[in-house]
């Protein structure tokens, strides 16, 4: 492992330490960089980690590395999670913020949530707004409804688990809750960042929210995973994962089990377009009255009928469906797994 160090451990401990992966992103990382330098909390530590990115991340980074506060670490690829499990372990503040490097903080990102978690111990994360740019159609915000079923401030573990209330990848918590629950779980290829969100909450507390626009998601034409699919399948477990990982009597067990069916239901709704844009268009439009239940409203209603009749418009008419669904173009799901929450057209 290749590191460049900017300060010695013999200096003061920061306030808070920013964790940001790079990989492919080394065109755009100056911008998340420059969004740091611009905090008004000026008391951080930063750490960005070179995944074995195939771009030179190390070359954009360069400039920046005169600021005390940024290090450079490279490493084999090792995927994201590793990835942040080894930056976080090369800091020391108490707080960990994650900035991917690809997107921005607003200048009172750093100081607001800093100032949330000092202030109220029972909070496992502190979350945020922010605003949806890139590819997409037009640039949005993450959340526009209100957040959880409680004050709309505080989140509790089932708000979290059936996404009622949303959390920006930018988010905050404490080195120590994140020691304690073992980091990042690297076995997870999909919804990594929802299960540590899930098991930072299963310490107890509650979730917090600013409504407040104090990040920028960047949707690019290659992000991860615009298949409904695998955002799923890692959905699936993170729910197993919980449900075996909390008491047989906890009142979250029963929410699990109806996510788990849900979230099963509308995988296999998945995978019968799978099948129609594959070219197996009469099995798959088999499967799709079978688990149609899932759908609702006249659009679906008018293209099973349509389907029917002329089996052969299915195919471009559930490519386009997936397009229009796709990571970023659609409320929900974009800053982490997909919800099973009914499927629109």
């Amino acid at each position: 492992m290749h590191m460049v160090a900017n300060r010695t451990d013999s200096f003061p401990v920061p306030r808070i330490a920013v964790i940001v992966p790079a990989y492919g992103v080394a065109h755009l990382l100056g911008e998340a960089l420059d969004s740091l330098l611009a905090q008004n909390c000026p008391d951080w530590e930063c750490v960005v980690i070179d995944d074995g990115a195939p771009d030179d991340v190390a070359g954009a980074v360069a400039p920046y590395l005169a600021d005390s506060r940024i290090r450079f670490l490279a490493t084999p690829n090792q995927g994201v999670s590793g990835a942040r499990n080894t930056a976080i372990a090369a800091t020391r503040a108490p707080l960990i913020a994650l900035l991917d490097g690809d997107d921005r903080f607003r200048p009172d990102y750093l100081g607001t949530m800093a100032d949330l978690l000092e202030g109220d111990p029972e909070v496992r994360l502190a979350t945020c707004n922010a605003l949806i740019f890139g590819a997409v159609p037009k640039e949005r915000l993450a959340f526009e409804a209100k957040q959880g079923t409680g004050d709309g401030q505080r989140g509790t573990l089932a708000d979290v688990l059936d996404r009622s209330f949303g959390v920006y990848i930018g988010t905050t918590f404490r080195r120590a809750d994140f020691d304690a629950i073992g980091g990042f779980d690297t076995t997870m290829a999909q919804a990594e960042d929802f299960d540590l969100w899930v098991r930072l909450m299963q310490l107890g507390g509650h979730a917090r929210y600013v409504d407040r626009v104090m990040g920028e998601y960047r949707v690019r034409p290659n992000s991860a995973s615009a298949h409904a699919g695998r955002m799923l399948l890692g959905n699936i477990k993170v729910y197993e994962k919980a449900r075996a990982a909390l008491p047989a009597n906890a009142a979250e067990q029963a929410l699990l089990d109806q996510l788990i069916v849900d979230s099963q239901q509308a995988l296999d709704f998945e995978y019968a377009i799978d099948r129609v844009m594959d070219g197996d268009t009469a099995r798959g439009l088999a499967e799709l009255h079978r688990v149609k239940s899932r759908v609702s409203g006249p659009v679906w209603a008018l293209s099973f009928l349509l389907w029917r009749v002329l089996p052969g418009l299915a195919r471009p008419m559930l490519a386009w469906r997936r397009k229009a669904h796709s990571r970023g173009n659609q409320s929900g799901g974009v800053l982490g797994s997909v919800l099973p929450e009914g499927i629109a057209f």
